[in-house]
Protein backbone atom coordinates (compact mmCIF):
# COMPACT_ATOMS: atom_id res chain seq x y z
CA UNK A 1 0.00 0.00 0.00
CA UNK A 2 1.42 3.38 -1.00
CA UNK A 3 1.99 5.85 1.80
CA UNK A 4 -0.26 8.89 1.33
CA UNK A 5 2.69 11.16 2.18
CA UNK A 6 4.37 10.06 -1.04
CA UNK A 7 1.60 11.62 -3.13
CA UNK A 8 1.37 15.29 -2.39
CA UNK A 9 -0.71 18.16 -3.73
CA UNK A 10 0.10 21.84 -3.67
CA UNK A 11 -2.74 23.91 -2.20
CA UNK A 12 -3.18 27.52 -1.19
CA UNK A 13 -5.71 28.60 1.43
CA UNK A 14 -7.81 31.67 0.65
CA UNK A 15 -10.80 33.20 2.44
CA UNK A 16 -13.20 36.10 2.14
CA UNK A 17 -13.64 36.12 5.92
CA UNK A 18 -10.62 38.27 6.74
CA UNK A 19 -10.82 37.57 10.47
CA UNK A 20 -9.66 34.02 9.67
CA UNK A 21 -7.01 34.88 7.07
CA UNK A 22 -3.72 32.94 7.10
CA UNK A 23 -0.66 33.50 4.86
CA UNK A 24 -1.60 32.48 1.30
CA UNK A 25 1.58 30.54 0.66
CA UNK A 26 1.50 27.18 -1.15
CA UNK A 27 1.40 24.14 1.11
CA UNK A 28 2.07 20.48 0.39
CA UNK A 29 -0.67 18.14 1.60
CA UNK A 30 -1.54 14.46 0.98
CA UNK A 31 -3.67 13.99 -2.14
CA UNK A 32 -6.28 12.12 -0.11
CA UNK A 33 -6.70 14.89 2.47
CA UNK A 34 -10.31 15.37 3.56
CA UNK A 35 -12.27 18.14 5.28
CA UNK A 36 -11.45 16.83 8.75
CA UNK A 37 -7.71 17.04 8.10
CA UNK A 38 -8.08 20.38 6.34
CA UNK A 39 -9.91 21.69 9.42
CA UNK A 40 -7.09 20.53 11.67
CA UNK A 41 -4.53 22.16 9.36
CA UNK A 42 -6.26 25.52 9.09
CA UNK A 43 -6.84 25.66 12.85
CA UNK A 44 -3.15 24.91 13.40
CA UNK A 45 -2.22 27.75 11.03
CA UNK A 46 -4.59 30.09 12.88
CA UNK A 47 -2.99 29.10 16.16
CA UNK A 48 0.47 29.83 14.76
CA UNK A 49 -0.84 33.23 13.63
CA UNK A 50 -1.77 33.94 17.27
CA UNK A 51 -5.49 33.85 16.47
CA UNK A 52 -7.39 34.13 19.74
CA UNK A 53 -10.19 31.58 20.13
CA UNK A 54 -11.52 29.31 22.85
CA UNK A 55 -12.10 26.20 20.73
CA UNK A 56 -11.33 25.05 17.17
CA UNK A 57 -13.51 26.57 14.45
CA UNK A 58 -15.39 24.35 12.02
CA UNK A 59 -14.82 25.33 8.39
CA UNK A 60 -16.17 24.25 5.03
CA UNK A 61 -13.89 24.18 2.00
CA UNK A 62 -14.55 25.22 -1.59
CA UNK A 63 -12.48 23.77 -4.42
CA UNK A 64 -13.28 24.48 -8.08
CA UNK A 65 -16.50 26.24 -7.02
CA UNK A 66 -18.02 23.36 -5.04
CA UNK A 67 -17.95 22.39 -1.37
CA UNK A 68 -15.57 19.54 -0.60
CA UNK A 69 -17.51 16.42 0.40
CA UNK A 70 -15.00 13.69 -0.60
CA UNK A 71 -11.19 13.42 -0.36
CA UNK A 72 -9.54 16.22 -2.35
CA UNK A 73 -8.04 13.94 -5.00
CA UNK A 74 -11.48 12.44 -5.76
CA UNK A 75 -13.00 15.93 -5.93
CA UNK A 76 -10.38 16.99 -8.49
CA UNK A 77 -10.60 13.79 -10.54
CA UNK A 78 -14.41 14.10 -10.79
CA UNK A 79 -13.85 17.53 -12.37
CA UNK A 80 -10.86 16.53 -14.53
CA UNK A 81 -8.60 19.02 -12.75
CA UNK A 82 -4.85 18.53 -13.00
CA UNK A 83 -3.00 17.65 -9.80
CA UNK A 84 0.13 19.31 -11.16
CA UNK A 85 -1.06 22.85 -10.44
CA UNK A 86 -1.52 24.66 -7.14
CA UNK A 87 -5.15 24.29 -6.05
CA UNK A 88 -6.86 27.24 -4.37
CA UNK A 89 -8.91 26.07 -1.39
CA UNK A 90 -11.36 28.68 -0.12
CA UNK A 91 -12.39 28.17 3.49
CA UNK A 92 -15.44 29.65 5.23
CA UNK A 93 -16.97 29.18 8.64
CA UNK A 94 -19.32 26.21 8.53
CA UNK A 95 -23.04 26.93 8.71
CA UNK A 96 -24.18 25.41 12.03
CA UNK A 97 -26.98 22.88 12.17
CA UNK A 98 -30.45 24.39 12.75
CA UNK A 99 -31.85 23.76 16.21
CA UNK A 100 -35.33 22.19 16.66
CA UNK A 101 -37.69 24.50 18.54
CA UNK A 102 -41.47 24.25 18.63
CA UNK A 103 -44.00 21.96 17.00
CA UNK A 104 -47.43 23.45 16.24
CA UNK A 105 -50.22 20.87 16.10
CA UNK A 106 -53.11 21.51 13.70
CA UNK A 107 -56.35 19.62 13.05
CA UNK A 108 -55.52 18.74 9.44
CA UNK A 109 -52.86 18.85 6.74
CA UNK A 110 -50.91 22.11 6.40
CA UNK A 111 -49.97 23.24 2.90
CA UNK A 112 -49.65 27.01 3.34
CA UNK A 113 -47.05 28.68 5.60
CA UNK A 114 -45.41 32.08 5.68
CA UNK A 115 -43.62 33.80 8.56
CA UNK A 116 -43.25 37.51 9.18
CA UNK A 117 -41.45 38.90 12.21
CA UNK A 118 -42.71 36.78 15.14
CA UNK A 119 -45.90 35.63 13.38
CA UNK A 120 -46.46 32.36 11.55
CA UNK A 121 -49.41 32.21 9.15
CA UNK A 122 -50.73 28.76 8.17
CA UNK A 123 -53.43 27.44 5.85
CA UNK A 124 -55.00 24.00 6.24
CA UNK A 125 -57.08 21.32 4.59
CA UNK A 126 -59.76 21.88 7.26
CA UNK A 127 -60.56 25.25 5.59
CA UNK A 128 -58.78 27.21 8.33
CA UNK A 129 -56.22 29.98 8.44
CA UNK A 130 -54.21 30.25 11.63
CA UNK A 131 -51.84 32.80 13.14
CA UNK A 132 -49.23 31.61 15.63
CA UNK A 133 -46.26 33.15 17.34
CA UNK A 134 -42.82 31.69 16.71
CA UNK A 135 -42.92 30.60 20.36
CA UNK A 136 -45.85 28.31 19.61
CA UNK A 137 -48.85 30.30 20.83
CA UNK A 138 -52.02 30.21 18.70
CA UNK A 139 -53.31 33.76 18.24
CA UNK A 140 -56.29 33.11 15.95
CA UNK A 141 -57.92 30.39 13.90
CA UNK A 142 -60.67 31.19 11.39
CA UNK A 143 -62.72 29.15 8.92
CA UNK A 144 -64.15 31.70 6.50
CA UNK A 145 -63.25 29.50 3.52
CA UNK A 146 -65.60 26.73 2.42
CA UNK A 147 -62.89 24.37 1.20
CA UNK A 148 -59.23 23.62 1.84
CA UNK A 149 -56.81 26.56 2.04
CA UNK A 150 -53.92 25.86 -0.34
CA UNK A 151 -51.67 28.88 0.12
CA UNK A 152 -51.22 31.97 2.29
CA UNK A 153 -49.02 35.07 2.04
CA UNK A 154 -48.47 38.33 3.89
CA UNK A 155 -49.23 41.41 1.78
CA UNK A 156 -46.28 43.51 2.95
CA UNK A 157 -43.24 41.38 3.83
CA UNK A 158 -42.06 43.96 6.39
CA UNK A 159 -45.35 44.85 8.08
CA UNK A 160 -47.83 42.29 9.41
CA UNK A 161 -50.41 45.04 10.08
CA UNK A 162 -50.97 45.31 6.30
CA UNK A 163 -52.73 41.95 6.46
CA UNK A 164 -52.50 38.77 4.44
CA UNK A 165 -54.15 36.72 1.68
CA UNK A 166 -55.42 33.13 1.62
CA UNK A 167 -56.48 31.12 -1.43
CA UNK A 168 -58.73 28.10 -1.43
CA UNK A 169 -60.34 25.36 -3.47
CA UNK A 170 -63.64 27.16 -2.81
CA UNK A 171 -62.65 29.26 -5.90
CA UNK A 172 -61.96 32.40 -3.85
CA UNK A 173 -59.11 34.32 -2.32
CA UNK A 174 -59.63 36.34 0.84
CA UNK A 175 -57.81 39.53 1.83
CA UNK A 176 -57.56 39.75 5.62
CA UNK A 177 -56.76 42.50 8.09
CA UNK A 178 -54.66 41.73 11.13
CA UNK A 179 -53.82 43.87 14.14
CA UNK A 180 -50.58 42.51 15.63
CA UNK A 181 -50.77 42.15 19.38
CA UNK A 182 -54.47 41.27 19.22
CA UNK A 183 -56.59 38.40 17.91
CA UNK A 184 -58.38 40.80 15.56
CA UNK A 185 -58.28 38.95 12.23
CA UNK A 186 -61.02 39.93 9.78
CA UNK A 187 -61.73 39.27 6.08
CA UNK A 188 -61.93 42.57 4.17
CA UNK A 189 -62.25 41.48 0.54
CA UNK A 190 -63.09 38.37 -1.44
CA UNK A 191 -61.45 37.88 -4.85
CA UNK A 192 -63.80 36.20 -7.31
CA UNK A 193 -63.03 35.15 -10.85
CA UNK A 194 -61.40 31.73 -10.85
CA UNK A 195 -63.56 28.91 -12.19
CA UNK A 196 -61.78 26.12 -10.31
CA UNK A 197 -59.77 25.75 -7.11
CA UNK A 198 -56.94 28.22 -6.46
CA UNK A 199 -53.56 26.72 -5.58
CA UNK A 200 -51.10 29.62 -5.55
CA UNK A 201 -50.77 33.29 -4.64
CA UNK A 202 -48.05 35.92 -4.68
CA UNK A 203 -47.84 39.65 -3.95
CA UNK A 204 -45.60 42.09 -5.81
CA UNK A 205 -42.59 43.51 -3.90
CA UNK A 206 -44.28 46.93 -3.67
CA UNK A 207 -47.41 45.25 -2.20
CA UNK A 208 -49.69 46.76 -4.85
CA UNK A 209 -50.56 43.70 -6.97
CA UNK A 210 -51.75 40.17 -6.22
CA UNK A 211 -51.30 37.22 -8.56
CA UNK A 212 -53.31 34.00 -8.19
CA UNK A 213 -53.28 30.76 -10.13
CA UNK A 214 -55.14 27.49 -10.01
CA UNK A 215 -56.84 24.57 -11.66
CA UNK A 216 -58.59 26.69 -14.30
CA UNK A 217 -55.00 27.13 -15.69
CA UNK A 218 -55.30 30.93 -15.53
CA UNK A 219 -53.06 33.49 -13.90
CA UNK A 220 -55.13 36.37 -12.55
CA UNK A 221 -53.89 39.78 -11.38
CA UNK A 222 -55.63 41.92 -8.77
CA UNK A 223 -55.00 45.13 -6.84
CA UNK A 224 -54.41 45.04 -3.09
CA UNK A 225 -56.27 48.32 -2.67
CA UNK A 226 -59.49 48.18 -0.69
CA UNK A 227 -60.38 51.80 -1.51
CA UNK A 228 -61.26 51.74 -5.19
CA UNK A 229 -64.39 49.62 -4.78
CA UNK A 230 -65.23 50.47 -1.19
CA UNK A 231 -67.60 53.28 -2.13
CA UNK A 232 -69.69 51.12 -4.42
CA UNK A 233 -72.48 49.51 -2.36
CA UNK A 234 -73.09 46.89 -5.05
CA UNK A 235 -69.71 45.39 -4.30
CA UNK A 236 -70.36 45.01 -0.60
CA UNK A 237 -71.93 42.21 1.27
CA UNK A 238 -72.30 41.56 4.95
CA UNK A 239 -70.32 38.81 6.62
CA UNK A 240 -70.26 38.60 10.41
CA UNK A 241 -71.24 42.28 10.58
CA UNK A 242 -68.07 43.22 8.72
CA UNK A 243 -68.08 44.98 5.37
CA UNK A 244 -66.47 42.64 2.86
CA UNK A 245 -66.01 43.90 -0.67
CA UNK A 246 -65.93 41.68 -3.75
CA UNK A 247 -63.07 42.31 -6.13
CA UNK A 248 -62.70 41.15 -9.72
CA UNK A 249 -59.37 40.61 -11.49
CA UNK A 250 -57.76 43.45 -13.43
CA UNK A 251 -56.23 40.92 -15.85
CA UNK A 252 -56.51 37.25 -16.76
CA UNK A 253 -53.42 35.77 -18.39
CA UNK A 254 -53.93 32.57 -20.36
CA UNK A 255 -51.20 30.22 -21.52
CA UNK A 256 -50.83 27.28 -19.17
CA UNK A 257 -52.54 23.98 -19.99
CA UNK A 258 -52.62 22.56 -16.45
CA UNK A 259 -52.87 23.95 -12.93
CA UNK A 260 -50.62 26.85 -11.91
CA UNK A 261 -48.68 25.27 -9.03
CA UNK A 262 -46.69 28.25 -7.76
CA UNK A 263 -46.17 31.97 -8.33
CA UNK A 264 -43.17 34.25 -7.79
CA UNK A 265 -42.90 37.96 -8.48
CA UNK A 266 -39.47 38.63 -10.03
CA UNK A 267 -39.98 42.36 -9.57
CA UNK A 268 -42.98 44.72 -9.59
CA UNK A 269 -43.63 44.07 -13.29
CA UNK A 270 -42.67 40.45 -13.98
CA UNK A 271 -44.41 37.34 -12.61
CA UNK A 272 -43.09 33.79 -12.80
CA UNK A 273 -45.44 30.79 -12.78
CA UNK A 274 -44.79 27.07 -12.75
CA UNK A 275 -47.32 24.49 -13.82
CA UNK A 276 -48.19 20.82 -13.99
CA UNK A 277 -47.95 21.30 -17.77
CA UNK A 278 -44.13 21.00 -17.48
CA UNK A 279 -43.50 24.71 -18.14
CA UNK A 280 -42.18 27.76 -16.32
CA UNK A 281 -43.50 31.03 -17.71
CA UNK A 282 -42.39 34.61 -17.12
CA UNK A 283 -45.18 37.15 -17.64
CA UNK A 284 -45.14 40.90 -18.22
CA UNK A 285 -47.70 42.07 -15.67
CA UNK A 286 -48.08 45.43 -17.41
CA UNK A 287 -48.49 44.23 -21.00
CA UNK A 288 -50.17 40.98 -19.87
CA UNK A 289 -48.14 38.72 -22.13
CA UNK A 290 -45.50 35.99 -21.88
CA UNK A 291 -41.91 37.26 -21.83
CA UNK A 292 -40.11 33.95 -21.62
CA UNK A 293 -40.75 30.24 -21.17
CA UNK A 294 -38.78 27.25 -19.92
CA UNK A 295 -39.96 23.79 -20.90
CA UNK A 296 -39.13 20.93 -18.53
CA UNK A 297 -39.62 17.17 -18.57
CA UNK A 298 -41.96 16.77 -15.60
CA UNK A 299 -44.79 18.53 -13.78
CA UNK A 300 -43.50 21.42 -11.66
CA UNK A 301 -44.63 21.43 -8.03
CA UNK A 302 -42.89 24.34 -6.29
CA UNK A 303 -40.61 27.29 -7.02
CA UNK A 304 -38.74 30.10 -5.32
CA UNK A 305 -37.08 33.21 -6.73
CA UNK A 306 -34.00 34.80 -5.16
CA UNK A 307 -33.30 38.50 -5.81
CA UNK A 308 -29.84 37.86 -4.30
CA UNK A 309 -28.75 35.36 -6.95
CA UNK A 310 -31.32 36.24 -9.64
CA UNK A 311 -32.07 32.55 -9.94
CA UNK A 312 -35.21 30.42 -9.77
CA UNK A 313 -35.40 27.13 -7.91
CA UNK A 314 -38.04 24.69 -9.11
CA UNK A 315 -38.95 21.19 -7.98
CA UNK A 316 -40.56 18.59 -10.18
CA UNK A 317 -42.38 15.29 -9.92
CA UNK A 318 -39.05 13.46 -10.23
CA UNK A 319 -37.20 13.90 -6.89
CA UNK A 320 -34.96 16.64 -8.29
CA UNK A 321 -34.57 20.36 -7.61
CA UNK A 322 -33.26 22.52 -10.43
CA UNK A 323 -31.70 25.96 -10.40
CA UNK A 324 -32.52 28.10 -13.43
CA UNK A 325 -30.88 31.30 -14.59
CA UNK A 326 -33.53 32.83 -16.88
CA UNK A 327 -31.03 35.45 -18.14
CA UNK A 328 -28.45 32.89 -19.21
CA UNK A 329 -27.14 33.17 -22.77
CA UNK A 330 -24.74 30.25 -22.45
CA UNK A 331 -26.05 26.71 -22.84
CA UNK A 332 -28.92 25.39 -20.76
CA UNK A 333 -30.97 27.66 -18.53
CA UNK A 334 -30.76 24.89 -15.91
CA UNK A 335 -27.45 25.50 -14.14
CA UNK A 336 -27.54 22.95 -11.30
CA UNK A 337 -29.56 19.92 -10.24
CA UNK A 338 -29.87 18.94 -6.57
CA UNK A 339 -30.71 15.33 -5.78
CA UNK A 340 -31.15 13.83 -2.33
CA UNK A 341 -34.90 13.38 -1.76
CA UNK A 342 -36.24 9.89 -2.41
CA UNK A 343 -39.77 11.02 -3.40
CA UNK A 344 -41.29 14.10 -5.02
CA UNK A 345 -40.05 17.45 -3.75
CA UNK A 346 -43.18 19.39 -2.83
CA UNK A 347 -41.66 22.69 -1.65
CA UNK A 348 -38.49 24.77 -2.05
CA UNK A 349 -37.55 28.16 -0.66
CA UNK A 350 -34.46 30.37 -0.85
CA UNK A 351 -32.85 31.97 2.15
CA UNK A 352 -33.60 35.71 2.24
CA UNK A 353 -30.09 36.63 3.39
CA UNK A 354 -27.62 34.24 1.71
CA UNK A 355 -27.52 33.70 -2.05
CA UNK A 356 -26.31 30.10 -1.63
CA UNK A 357 -28.71 28.65 0.96
CA UNK A 358 -32.19 27.17 0.50
CA UNK A 359 -34.67 24.71 2.04
CA UNK A 360 -36.58 21.84 0.51
CA UNK A 361 -39.34 19.52 1.71
CA UNK A 362 -40.66 16.35 0.15
CA UNK A 363 -43.16 13.52 0.23
CA UNK A 364 -40.37 11.43 1.83
CA UNK A 365 -41.00 13.33 5.14
CA UNK A 366 -37.63 15.04 4.76
CA UNK A 367 -36.73 18.71 5.18
CA UNK A 368 -33.28 19.57 3.85
CA UNK A 369 -31.04 22.62 4.12
CA UNK A 370 -28.86 23.12 1.04
CA UNK A 371 -25.91 25.15 -0.15
CA UNK A 372 -25.96 25.59 -3.94
CA UNK A 373 -22.23 24.84 -3.97
CA UNK A 374 -22.95 21.27 -2.80
CA UNK A 375 -25.47 19.85 -5.30
CA UNK A 376 -24.93 16.18 -4.44
CA UNK A 377 -25.58 16.41 -0.71
CA UNK A 378 -27.54 18.80 1.52
CA UNK A 379 -25.87 20.56 4.43
CA UNK A 380 -28.37 19.13 6.91
CA UNK A 381 -31.43 16.92 7.16
CA UNK A 382 -33.99 18.44 9.55
CA UNK A 383 -35.81 15.60 11.30
CA UNK A 384 -39.28 15.56 12.82
CA UNK A 385 -42.04 15.01 10.28
CA UNK A 386 -43.90 11.70 10.19
CA UNK A 387 -45.78 12.35 6.95
CA UNK A 388 -45.43 14.15 3.66
CA UNK A 389 -43.89 17.62 3.92
CA UNK A 390 -46.13 19.93 1.90
CA UNK A 391 -44.59 23.34 2.59
CA UNK A 392 -41.31 24.84 3.80
CA UNK A 393 -40.77 28.50 4.63
CA UNK A 394 -37.72 30.63 5.42
CA UNK A 395 -39.28 34.11 5.19
CA UNK A 396 -37.92 35.00 8.62
CA UNK A 397 -34.17 34.46 8.49
CA UNK A 398 -34.15 33.29 12.13
CA UNK A 399 -36.60 30.43 11.63
CA UNK A 400 -37.01 27.55 9.21
CA UNK A 401 -40.59 26.31 9.23
CA UNK A 402 -42.22 23.26 7.65
CA UNK A 403 -45.68 21.70 7.63
CA UNK A 404 -47.34 18.65 6.18
CA UNK A 405 -49.68 15.70 6.30
CA UNK A 406 -48.79 14.84 9.91
CA UNK A 407 -50.87 17.92 10.91
CA UNK A 408 -47.83 19.59 12.43
CA UNK A 409 -45.66 22.62 11.77
CA UNK A 410 -42.04 22.27 12.87
CA UNK A 411 -39.90 25.30 13.71
CA UNK A 412 -36.10 25.20 13.54
CA UNK A 413 -33.93 28.03 14.89
CA UNK A 414 -31.26 29.20 12.45
CA UNK A 415 -28.07 29.35 14.52
CA UNK A 416 -26.25 31.02 11.62
CA UNK A 417 -27.87 34.35 12.55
Amino acid sequence: MQNSTECQLQIRFITKQEIYAVPDVPLSVPQAIDTSSLNALINQLLKESNFDYLKPIEFDFLAIGELLRVPLINHLQERNVSTETTIDIEYLERTPAPEPKNSLLHDDWICGIETLDKWILTGCYDNSINIWTTHGKLIKSSKEHKNMVKSVTWIDKSDASKGFISVSHDLTALVWSFQPGTDNVTPKAVLRGHERGIDSVGVSPNALRIATGGWDTNLKLWTTSLEEEANEPAHKKSRNNNSVITKTPISTLKGHKETVSDINWIDNYVVSTISMDHTIKFWDAELCGIKNEIVGQKAYLSSSWSPLSNALLASSADRHIRLYDPRSTEGSLCKTTFTSHTLWVSSVMWSTYDEHLFLSGGYDSAVKMWDTRSPKAPLYNLQGHEGQVLKVDWSNRKYMVSGGSDNSVHIFKNKHI
